[in-house]
């Protein structure tokens, strides 16, 4: 009989299983464990249960994590794993990202189409993401977005039938579901990914040196710095679901690359930049987010106004 180590909580659609399953693969093979001595327990989500409206009018990414939390702060857990994109940028003081996997592909896929401007003239692009629906619009001012949510299967399912032309899922989910010939990428240059796009988060209590520890050991140091500049970025807007926001920090030796985008809900306002500062400094990107804002038309401000 296999003793169990540490107890991974997860949302329990396919791919955040897959995504627990991967850290729980790299948590055995990095500390010399047994297979299967890493326990996967599956949580319900707010966000798994509401699934006929949009994330931003029922409660934002909080609905991913706030069981999560709850069954880690009790103990019934010992670490959460995250879609880092899902997860909100103020985070209990609680609670701490110990470690990440190495990013996977940033990009976004395009289901219905080989490209943007290959759809169809007033074509129907079915998404929940506010970022990719002004981005697009923004790209094609002529297609309309629509609101859809549920697993990728779901969404895959609504392109399929025609209720829509097309939808747009993240490249690294489908990979991690073993669906890599799914869709036409689109690149970094014409769609600018949400901010943590690809990245896989392990928290733990914070007051749990010893499981923090123990995930350290599978930190991706580069996929961690990039992200905290990316949330940081983020932190500084205030933003929420319901704000356009775009941002991918890449590490090159002792700098981040950095680049980032916000726009109006229709995409036809954008502030644009792209930057350059040292890894681990936070008070960067925060700046660069205050000074875009600063500049922004009231299209952009008012969706931060208030945050």
């Amino acid at each position: 009989m296999t003793q169990h180590t540490l107890t991974i909580g997860t949302r329990g659609s396919p791919l955040a299983l897959a995504q627990a399953h991967m850290v729980a693969a790299a948590l055995e093979k990095v500390h010399g464990w047994p297979t299967g001595s890493v326990v996967i327990m599956p949580v319900k989500t707010s966000g798994d249960r509401l699934q006929d409206r949009p994330l931003a009018e029922v409660g934002g990414k909080a609905l991913w994590t706030k069981e999560l939390d709850l069954t880690l702060l009790a103990g019934e857990t010992d670490c959460s794993v995250h879609s880092m994109k899902d997860v909100e940028s103020e985070r209990p003081e609680t609670l701490v990202i110990a470690a990440m996997l190495e990013r996977a592909d940033v990009r976004d896929r395009l289901i219905g189409a080989g490209s943007i401007g290959d759809l169809p003239e007033g074509a129907v692009v079915g998404t929940s993401s506010p970022r990719r629906s002004a981005q697009v619009r923004r790209l094609r001012p002529d297609i309309r977005t629509t609101s859809i949510r549920g697993n990728v299967d779901t969404r895959l399912a609504k392109q399929a039938s025609g209720d829509i032309d097309a939808t747009l899922l993240a490249a690294a989910g489908l990979d991690r579901l073993g669906r890599r010939e799914v869709g036409a990428a689109v690149e970094v240059s014409d769609l600018l990914p949400a901010p943590a796009q690809g990245a896989i988060g392990i928290e733990c209590r914070a007051s749990d040196a010893m499981t923090a520890a123990l995930l350290k050991a599978i930190d991706h140091r580069d996929t961690h710095l990039a992200v905290l500049a990316e949330r940081a970025f983020c932190r500084a807007l205030g933003g929420t679901c319901h704000s356009p926001v775009a941002a991918y920090a890449q590490v090159e030796g002792n700098q981040i690359n950095f680049g980032c985008e916000i726009l109006s809900v229709d995409g036809r306002h954008r502030i644009a930049e792209a930057a350059h500062f040292a890894v681990g400094d936070l008070e960067s990107p925060a700046s660069l987010a205050q000074a875009m804002l600063e500049r922004a038309p009231p299209e952009i401000r008012r969706l931060f106004e208030g945050q």
